[in-house]
């Protein structure tokens, strides 16, 4: 009887499908592959900063749909294991060996992307592999650096990079050492970049003797005819005698929003959107403004007193080749628009509904001040306000360039 009982609930057990634990969904496959390539072998800090890495990036990779691979053998490009990966990072070191060097090559040639920081740049010898210090990087020989260890201001200029599509027009950077280089990147048409120490940041250091107090100093790059971005920070400002990080390469939220954008650009997926901006005209003082707060195809794009409402929300989304569209909050799928496709002076500007036209994108272009001119690409015009009075309800138009205040916008980043 027993031996029946046991029978019956066995049969009822399968019948009712309990038997066994429940079926798991298969995880989903990442959308790319990252390598992190480090020595960990000089400098406390470095050393610390990839300690840091390597525990910031698969949480990062889990939390957006990418897988993460650390390893200290750098014959993994001299192997061809590189091809299993889709972007390779160098978190403190660089290629030593030929056979290292020339597999790298290889890899980024045929289409392979990159991401270094700080040290992966670091040479006084770029003679010996100019092809990666002059052409690749294009930074050339170390020349100097900050110190000790800060923060720094720094101002975007490249908005329309996929990269830095989410950053605001400044912004505080983590903690790190600053390096600067021999070769001019700004003379060199391959090398984009991408966000560079603000003024406000002088005298950046600590020390009196490597302080920078005035200049140009690029802190983010792409080189153009690679799949790449370089970013000079990943030195975590320490307590040497103790060995106990006393920074944090990850402590700045607009930065980690930077490395995602930059890793989803890299690996070929989309990157996250960017914040909501009011735009507020350098002339007179008055924002960017929906007339009405209409979201209608033709609605009047115009000057009027800043109220913060959604109206004056514009989102910076890029589309290719350093360009954007300027979608309103109201209505993400409206854009800034040029009427007609015009290409004539005063022409004036509206809302339509994004279809890709070369009306409907502009290239944001940092100025010096921090604020930013926006370039049409369908006529190479910019967009002004039609009077510097602080006149509520003028339509904007489009003008040739001449980088006045009436074509000059500050942007500010809202919730």
């Amino acid at each position: 009887m027993k031996r029946l009982l046991l029978g019956l609930i066995a049969l009822t057990a399968l019948l009712l499908g309990t038997v066994g634990p429940p079926a798991q969904a298969a995880p989903a496959a990442p959308d790319f592959r990252v390598l992190a390539l480090y020595s960990g072998t000089w400098d406390a800090a470095h050393i610390d900063f990839v300690k840091e890495a390597n525990d910031w990036f698969p949480k990062t990779a889990a939390a957006n749909n990418f897988s993460y691979t650390s390893s200290n053998d750098w014959n993994i490009l001299a192997g061809g294991g590189v091809d299993a990966y889709d972007v390779v990072l160098f978190l403190d070191d660089a290629p030593k060996t030929a056979a290292q060097r020339t597999g790298f090559e290889r890899y980024v040639r045929g289409g392979g992307a990159w991401l270094g920081f700080h040290v992966s740049a670091f040479t006084t010898e770029a003679s010996a592999w100019s092809w990666y210090y002059d052409d690749f990087l294009g930074s050339g020989n170390f020349r100097s650096n900050t110190w000790g260890p800060t923060t720094a201001v720094l101002r975007t200029e490249n908005a329309g990079h996929p990269a830095a599509a989410s950053l605001p027009p400044t912004w505080t950077s983590a903690v790190s050492e600053w390096y600067s280089w021999s070769n001019n990147l700004r003379a060199n048409p391959s090398i984009k970049v991408l966000a560079s120490v603000d003024p406000v940041s002088f005298p950046l250091g600590t020390d009196p003797n490597q302080s920078w107090y005035s200049g140009d100093y690029p802190i983010v790059w792409t080189n153009t005819k690679y799949r790449m971005l370089y970013a000079n920070f990943g030195h975590n400002a320490m307590n040497y005698a103790t060995n106990t990080r006393t920074s944090s390469t990850f402590a700045s939220a607009t930065q980690n929003r930077f490395l995602v954008d930059a890793l989803k650009w890299l690996g070929g997926a989309p990157a996250s959107t960017g914040p909501w901006n009011t735009l507020t005209s350098r002339a007179n003082g008055l924002c960017v403004d929906s007339r009405a707060a209409s979201t209608a195809n033709g609605t009047a794009v115009q000057q009027y007193a800043c109220n913060g409402t959604g109206a004056q929300q514009f989102r910076l989304t890029a589309t290719d080749g350093g360009y954007v569209r300027l979608a309103s909050r109201n209505d993400p799928a409206q854009v800034v628009d040029v009427t007609d496709r015009s290409t004539a002076d005063n022409a004036p500007v509206q809302l339509w509904a994004y279809a890709g036209g070369t009306n409907q994108q502009w290239r944001p272009v940092a100025e010096p001040s921090g604020a930013q001119h926006f370039v049409a690409r369908h006529s190479g015009k910019c967009l002004a306000v039609a009077t510097t009075a602080a006149t509520n309800s003028v339509q904007l138009v489009q003008r040739s360039c001449d980088d006045s205040a009436s074509q000059s916008f500050r942007l500010t980043a809202q919730p």
